[in-house]
C-alpha cells in the first residue's frame, strides 16, 4: 500500500481547524486533524510535504512522522505550525493503520488501559461578569452529564492593558467570588478547574491560587507565560493549588526540562498540536516516571477528540480529556460526523472497536462549516 494523495478541509467549530485526508493506491482513506494555526492548511497541501509522503508506505507512521520532522527541520519543525501540520497528518497515518489491519487505533498502541476516557467540558464563563451568571452556566453543564467543569477566569474585565501582569486585591476578590458561585452551585463532587491563558506574573499567581485554594480546584491551568520553566517550578512549589500546563508546547523536547524540573503537577499537550499520537505517548511516559498525570488540551472536532481519546486509553497516568463546543456554543459539534449515539455520555466517551479512529465524516454536516476546501477532498 502507498500514499497516493493528500486533501485538506478548513472549517470553523469555534476554532479554525484543519481536517486532513490521506489516500491510498488500496481505496483506503485515513482522516486526521490538525490544530489551528496560521499556514497549517497551506503547510499541508504543500508540494513538499506531498513529496516527503507520495508513494510511502502509510503503515511506517513512526519512520514517515521523523521523515517530515527532519525533512521540515529548516522551516522550523521544532515548533509552530509546521508540528501542528505534521501532528494532523500523523493522526490520519494512525486512522489508516487501523482500518487496513483491521483493528481500532488504541490496539496499535499496545492496548488500552480503560474503556471509556473521562472528559472535561470547558464552560468558558457565564453570560455576565456576574459570579451568579458563572454559577448558572455550571449547573446547566453540570445537568448535561459532566462531573468536571474548567472556566476561564482570565476575562476581559480583568486583562491588564498595561501588560504589567499584575493582578490587584479587587481583581483577585472578583475572581474568587466567581469560582466561589461556580463551586456551591455544583456541589464538593464536580471538579473545577481554572485557566488563566498565561496571563499572571509569578507573584499572583501564588496569591490567585492562594485565594482559589479553599474552592478545592482540580488545577490551575497556565497561571503565566510558558516558557520559563524556572519561573512555572516556583509557582508549582508555592501554590497550594495543582498546576497544568503544557498546551503551548511542542515535541517530547519542548516536554522534557518541565517534567525533569517537575514544574507543573499535570501536564497538557494537545495531540493534533504537539505532534501526534505516539509523541504524546512518549511524552506521557516521560511524564510517568516522575508520576506526574497527563490530562490533554483539547479544542477540536470530533475527529481529533476521537483520536485523543484512543491515545488517552492507551495510558497509564490518564487523568482526563478537554471538549470545548460548549463554550462556543457549537451544538452541532457532534453532528460533523456520523453516529449512532452521543459521542460524550455522562461525561465520558466510549472508546470504539471499530477499525482506525472509529468515526467516519459526516460530509452533508461539514459542508456547512467549511472555510476552505481542496477539490477531491470529498471525493
Amino acid at each position: 500500500m502507498k500514499i497516493s494523495d493528500i486533501q485538506t478541509a478548513k472549517l470553523d467549530v469555534g476554532f479554525k481547524q484543519v481536517l486532513v485526508k490521506i489516500y491510498t493506491d488500496e481505496g483506503i482513506t485515513g482522516i486526521g486533524e490538525a490544530y489551528w494555526g496560521e499556514g497549517v492548511r497551506e503547510i499541508i497541501r504543500g508540494q513538499k510535504m506531498k513529496d516527503i509522503l507520495a508513494g510511502q508506505n502509510p503503515l511506517d507512521v513512526n519512520r514517515l512522522f521523523t521523515r517530515m520532522i527532519e525533512a521540515m527541520s529548516g522551516s522550523g519543525s521544532q515548533a509552530g505550525s509546521i508540528v501542528a501540520a505534521i501532528s494532523g497528518i500523523e493522526l490520519a497515518l494512525w486512522d489508516i493503520a487501523g482500518k487496513a489491519l483491521r483493528v481500532p487505533v488504541y490496539r496499535l498502541l499496545g492496548g488500552k488501559y480503560r474503556d471509556k476516557v473521562r472528559i472535561y467540558a470547558d464552560c468558558h464563563g457565564g453570560e455576565t461578569e456576574d459570579a451568579e451568571s458563572w454559577a448558572a452556566t455550571a449547573r446547566k453543564v453540570k445537568e448535561m452529564g459532566y462531573t468536571a467543569l474548567k472556566f476561564d477566569i482570565d476575562t476581559k474585565k480583568h486583562w491588564k492593558e498595561d501588560f504589567n501582569r499584575c493582578l490587584s486585591n479587587a481583581d483577585i476578590r472578583a475572581q474568587a467570588e466567581k469560582i466561589a458561585a461556580v463551586r456551591e452551585a455544583v456541589g464538593d463532587y464536580v471538579d473545577i478547574s481554572v485557566d488563566c491563558h498565561w496571563r499572571y506574573s509569578t507573584k499572583d499567581a501564588i496569591r490567585l491560587a492562594k485565594a482559589l485554594a479553599e474552592y478545592n480546584l482540580l488545577w490551575l491551568e497556565d497561571p503565566i507565560p510558558p516558557w520559563n520553566i524556572d519561573a512555572m517550578h516556583k509557582v508549582t512549589s508555592k501554590s497550594p493549588v495543582p498546576i497544568c500546563t503544557g498546551e503551548n508546547l511542542y515535541l517530547k523536547h519542548g516536554f522534557r526540562r518541565l517534567i525533569e524540573r517537575q514544574a507543573a503537577d499535570i501536564v497538557a499537550p494537545d495531540i493534533p498540536k504537539v505532534g501526534g499520537i505516539l509523541e504524546f505517548k512518549t511524552i506521557a511516559d516521560m511524564a510517568d516516571t516522575y508520576y506526574i498525570p497527563v490530562a490533554p488540551h483539547n479544542v477540536s472536532s470530533p475527529i481529533g477528540t476521537m483520536a485523543s481519546a484512543h491515545a488517552c486509553a492507551s495510558i497509564k497516568n490518564f487523568l482526563i480529556l478537554e471538549v470545548h463546543h460548549l463554550s462556543t456554543g457549537s451544538v452541532w459539534w457532534e453532528d460533523l460526523v456520523k453516529r449512532e449515539e452521543p459521542i460524550i455520555k455522562d461525561g465520558y466517551i466510549n472508546i470504539p472497536d471499530k477499525p482506525g479512529i472509529g468515526v467516519e465524516l459526516n460530509e452533508k454536516e461539514i459542508s456547512k462549516h467549511l472555510l476552505q476546501v481542496d477539490e477531491k477532498f470529498f471525493g
